[in-house]
């Protein structure tokens, strides 16, 4: 039986494609969100300690991650442009190695991870307890990897037939469990067992994303392309794995120098106390619900470019762009003025401390005018990932997270002598001159390979 999907994205209306793949995502990543929100809440429940260790940890893991969120980006671009030239054996022969590709490189990156990942620790904290709750955390973590990459980078394959509603079940079941596998994980059975203490989150995180792997690889095994598949199939093929490889390298190094820069502002937070850290990670909770719909919105923008690309349909590219942005500022009208506003009261959810919540009210209020520049950036990477040209999407990180942030935090703190403000400003700085750049990019690439930027929908 396959799945029961509408993956023909090269006619219709766009309205209805975005419908049908956003909304589903967006629901979906805000599943895996709160999903977050209720460890940073059971971690806050024992220390602000404790949820300074878990931000530093999980920090560690993304970056580990990056491989498996480029892997779905990969499959979602090759993919799609494979069924918009309806090409349906090269199609089904790019999901097989996709796959097989993600089992090798989950085990590579575990070896990795476990060797380097508490050097990463220790780079962005001071020895103590909040360090050495970082990295127990980060070695039980290990052990969801392979629930991580599989799950994301056969997402990749789903998206690209349509279906963006079988992760959002799966991230919504995993929600759900872990409302009461933390709890359990942590405290125990009074009477019978003392629990894992802090590291019970971290156990029911490889329980739970193990269990939506498996459950987004049985949608993938009953598409239609899938039926009747051989063992050979999967048999590494070193032609496939170089397409892969040439489309997730870029977006991968590119999510990676992402959370690279997420250690340079936890570098330069060290130097104001655990309470910085603690606060950047809650607040970076708060900005992530907001900040869904845009994230559905523009990842639906990916699948939709791609497969007309490939169709060689490039008014409806061009259209599927316009049709984003207009919605994405849609959005922002409402997202700008809850984060400055209602900033207070989101941090009053998940800690008691005054110091936390006021200096997460600062980043937030900084964050509500980056908004809708955070939502053109998140567009433009669709598209040229869908353009099949994502190592721009490389350079602009490169720029934005990686000189960009350092560069101007450097400014800020040690040459203008701010406080923890410096490190906001400096964030913005780099975000919003990276956005110039990338619209730059964006219209020269889009001119090389539909004809420009422009449509009559525009």
């Amino acid at each position: 039986m396959s799945a029961a999907v509408k993956d023909d994205l090269t006619t219709g209306g766009m309205a209805e494609h975005f419908r049908n793949l956003a909304i589903p995502a967006a629901f979906g990543m805000l599943f895996s969100t709160l999903y977050n929100v209720v460890d940073v809440y059971w971690a806050g429940r024992l220390s602000t300690e404790a949820q300074a260790g878990l931000a530093i940890g999980f920090q560690a893991f993304f970056i580990l991650m990056a491989v498996g969120f480029g892997l779905g980006s990969a499959m979602s671009a090759l993919v799609s442009n494979a069924k918009g030239k309806k090409d349906d054996k090269s199609t089904r022969r790019i999901a097989a190695q996709g796959l097989s590709f993600g089992v090798l490189a989950t085990l590579s990156f575990m070896v990795i991870g476990w060797i380097g990942g508490p050097y990463l620790i220790q780079l962005v904290s001071e020895e103590g307890g909040y360090r050495d709750a970082a990295t127990g955390y980060f070695r039980f973590l290990i052990f969801a990897l392979p629930g991580f990459f599989l799950a994301y980078g056969g997402n990749g394959i789903l998206q690209a037939h349509g279906d963006s509603r079988s992760l959002q079940r799966g991230l919504m079941a995993a929600f759900f469990l872990n409302i009461g596998l933390n709890p359990l994980l942590m405290f125990g059975i009074p009477g019978v067992w003392d629990g894992m203490g802090f590291n019970g989150i971290a156990v029911s995180t490889i329980i739970s994303q193990t269990l939506v792997m498996l459950w987004i690889m049985s949608r993938i095994f009953k598409l239609d392309m899938m039926s009747g598949i051989k063992r050979s199939e999967f048999v590494p093929d070193l032609g496939t794995y170089r397409e892969i490889v040439a489309q997730l390298l870029p977006s991968s190094t590119a999510m990676i120098v992402m959370f690279v820069s997420g250690f340079v502002v936890q570098y330069a937070l060290k130097g104001f106390g655990e309470e910085a850290i603690a606060a950047y990670g809650v607040a970076l909770r708060i900005e992530q619900i907001l900040l869904l719909p845009v994230l559905g919105m523009t990842g639906a923008l990916l699948p939709i470019a791609g497969q007309n690309f490939g169709a060689e349909a490039f008014d409806r590219v061009r259209d599927a762009l316009w049709f984003c942005w207009k919605i994405g500022f849609a959005m922002s009208v409402i997202a700008m003025p809850a984060l400055w506003f209602g900033g207070r009261f989101a941090m009053g959810l998940f800690t008691e401390d005054d110091a936390v919540i006021d200096i997460g009210v600062s980043y937030l209020r900084v964050d509500a005018f980056l908004f809708p520049i955070y939502m053109m950036l998140f567009a433009i990477n669709s598209l040229l990932q869908g353009l099949k040209r994502p190592v721009w999407t490389l350079w602009i990180s490169i720029y934005r997270q990686g000189f960009g942030v350092a560069f101007f935090i450097y400014v800020f703190i040690s040459l203008l002598g701010f406080d923890v403000w410096g490190v906001w400003l400096g964030i913005a700085v780099a975000v919003t001159t990276g956005w110039i750049i990338a619209l730059f990019i964006a219209a020269r690439i889009a001119g090389e390979e539909i004809g420009g930027l422009r449509s009559a929908a525009a």
